[in-house]
């Protein structure tokens, strides 16, 4: 076990065991590519034709162009706009997925059903829709229209989620800049043919184009699928569960859901408390459901289901030897899960045509038959347990408490026990009065370059030590989970004086009897739309533009070209975007200011890249502390 490899004590313990049992990890492949490309690492090959590839010499002594002539400022910056349109993709895919799930609902054509009509009616009232005088259902169709008006949209109208819902101030900028999305699909194809060969070769049209990409994730992915999900399975409420490998139970059936989108996780969760007398029968205490990744979030935050752990370690959770089923349906799921699974008796299944792994199984999912596949699944996971070997079991006793599900809408309720009149008002007195210094938002995944989790942990931890609030979506929420930052306890030991006496008097008078977590969970990566509603809502009340803010964000480990995507998204918000992990520009320096500095000048927000958690979390307080000065407001 090398040290650098994970701070997650539960991940230390099992390594030596996958090592033993002949399985190959993410960290094993690490280290059997190094050296790495260091062309590819600065962002400066290109194979975009079939005349390359093409690479650029960063010493100045090789090759200052590519064959067609594309200089390395060019090949940066078309390779950061494709990387960031592919991240949009998979966003508006999964959008697009729930939007199709919300117009069955409606029409009564699948086994899924309208939950929050509240949640329906505040997205109709924002697209100007008539709310009285309708059914849930008749409404729930005019939304669903709404949705694909955007998509089917020919003409110059900006897509209509986001001029619903995004900051006034921020859509004047964006117009005078020309980057309002019209139809998400027709950007995201533009995209792909601005960066073909003998298109465009100037890098700030590129980078602008670039954080067009941004507002299509932001709007058509994230708020998008968000709200349609919300809207079908209930928008979050406060639940408590745990977290970490330790959840898993030797004596019950263990079926883990991993992925991103909750359609059929959603069905597994019920099927499998339908079905406990069946894995009683196999000889099971009966059925425990968690979640890894995205989908793992979705049912926490819903359900209360615990969480097993990030991206990093997914394969750890099945060397444990106690999983029966991983059921996947998109979204960072490793190729490499279907040879672990081999080693051990857990039955991997895949679930989505885009999504199939060789040597797992396939259990086709559709809308429509969706019970039948969850029955299926659940089925599958009993009978393998069975055939468990109990001599190859090992669950870490590592685990921790965790209060997740705050929606805006779950906040804006705590805060209404502090003032019903005015919600918002105490959390906006105590900005202004320094007790919490600001908002940082830190998102995103685990990258193997990193020791996993310490960034998250690390930055978070100096961070709300000086009285910053911290929400987090997807694994970094599931990182600092893991490490004690989800719970009342967390705010005892690490929340300055000033942010504990005022999550404190919050939990004390929401009837918690404790104070509130120092992070808030706000769910899944699509969620960071909450993240958007949130700064929306404050900047509103504020009457400023968000980019004034003293709010940030940060993605401490990204890997995925999703997480560059939303970082776009939240710096076309105005926010100063903190990466701890080098992105592929540094092959062109003239890019990489435009990112970090120009971008400042002309939308509001920029990235700012640090690889030390305590530098960063310096850098992101100073940020802060800058903009407070101009609210002129106490530093």
């Amino acid at each position: 076990m090398k040290s650098y490899q994970s701070i997650d004590p539960a991940v230390i313990e099992l390594l030596p065991k996958a090592a033993s049992d002949g399985v190959e990890t993410v960290w094993d492949r690490y280290e059997a590519q190094q050296p790495q490309c260091g062309f590819g690492s600065l962002g400066v090959c290109c194979r975009h034709c079939v005349q390359g590839p093409c690479r650029i010499d960063p010493f100045g002594n090789g090759p200052k162009s590519g064959i067609c002539g594309a200089s390395a400022d060019v090949i940066v910056a078309r390779n950061l706009l494709r990387q960031v349109a592919a991240g949009a993709a998979a966003h508006v895919d999964h959008a697009y997925d729930v939007v199709d799930a919300l117009e069955l609902a409606a029409k009564e054509e699948i086994n899924y059903t309208i939950t929050d009509e509240t949640k329906l009616r505040q997205v109709a009232k924002g697209l100007n829709l008539e709310i009285s005088g309708k059914t849930a259902e008749e409404l729930a169709l005019e939304v669903v229209e709404a949705a694909y008006s955007d998509l089917a949209n020919h003409g110059k109208r900006p897509v209509k989620w986001l001029m619903s819902n995004a900051p006034k101030e921020r859509i004047a900028v964006w117009a005078s800049l020309g980057i309002l999305p019209r139809n998400p699909d027709r950007e995201i194809r533009e995209a792909l043919h601005q960066t073909t060969m003998g298109m465009d070769g100037d890098p700030v049209n590129l980078v602008l184009a670039t954080a067009k990409q941004g507002l299509v994730d932001g709007y058509s992915g994230l708020k998008l699928a968000t709200d349609m999900q919300d809207i079908l399975f209930g928008t979050p409420s406060p639940v408590v569960t745990e977290a970490n490998l330790g959840i898993l139970k030797e004596d019950y059936v263990n079926l883990i859901v991993h992925g991103h989108v909750p359609l059929l996780s959603e069905k597994i969760v019920y099927w499998a408390a339908k079905l406990q007398e069946e894995a009683l029968l196999a000889g099971a205490k009966g059925i425990l459901v968690s979640g890894i990744c995205c989908t793992g979030n979705e049912v926490l935050m819903r359900k209360g289901i615990p969480l097993v752990t990030n991206f990093l370690a997914q394969e750890l959770a099945i060397v444990t030897g106690a999983v029966d089923a991983m059921v996947v349906d998109v979204q960072c799921i490793m190729p490499s899960l279907s040879k672990v699974a081999a080693c051990y008796h857990t039955e991997l299944i895949t679930t989505m045509p885009i999504v199939k792994l060789p040597g797992a199984a396939h259990v086709p999912f559709t809308l429509e038959n969706a019970d039948e596949a969850a029955k299926e699944i659940v089925r599958k996971a009993i009978f393998s347990y069975t055939h468990r070997d109990p001599k190859k079991v090992h669950v870490p006793n590592y685990r921790r408490k965790i209060m997740a599900g705050f929606s805006v809408e779950a906040i804006i309720g705590a805060l209404s026990t502090v003032n019903p009149a005015d919600p918002l008002k105490p959390l906006i007195d105590n900005i202004v009065n320094g007790n919490i210094l600001g908002v940082v938002a830190t998102v995103g995944c685990n990258n193997v370059k990193v020791t996993q989790d310490s960034l998250h942990v690390e930055l978070v931890k100096e961070l709300i030590r000086n009285n910053v609030l911290v929400v987090a979506t997807g694994c970094s929420a599931h990182a600092l989970a893991k490490a004690g930052l989800m719970n009342p306890e967390g705010t005892e030991a690490y929340a300055g004086e000033g942010l504990k006496a005022v999550l404190t008097a919050i939990g004390q008078a929401a009837g918690l009897g404790a104070p509130l977590p120092p992070v808030l969970h706000m769910g899944s990566c699509v969620d960071n739309s909450r993240i958007g509603d949130l700064v929306t809502a404050i900047a509103a009340y504020l009457k400023v533009d968000s980019a004034l803010l003293p709010v940030a964000a940060s993605a401490p480990e990204p890997q995925h070209e999703k997480a560059l995507s939303i970082g776009t998204w939240a710096v076309t918000m105005g926010l100063t975007t903190h990466l701890g992990v080098v992105p592929p520009v540094l092959g062109s320096k003239a890019v990489a200011e435009l990112l970090t500095q120009g971008l400042t000048d002309v939308i509001g927000g920029k990235f700012y890249i640090e690889t030390d958690a305590l530098k960063a979390a310096q850098g992101l307080m100073e940020d802060i502390r800058a903009k407070r000065k101009k609210l002129g407001l106490p530093s």
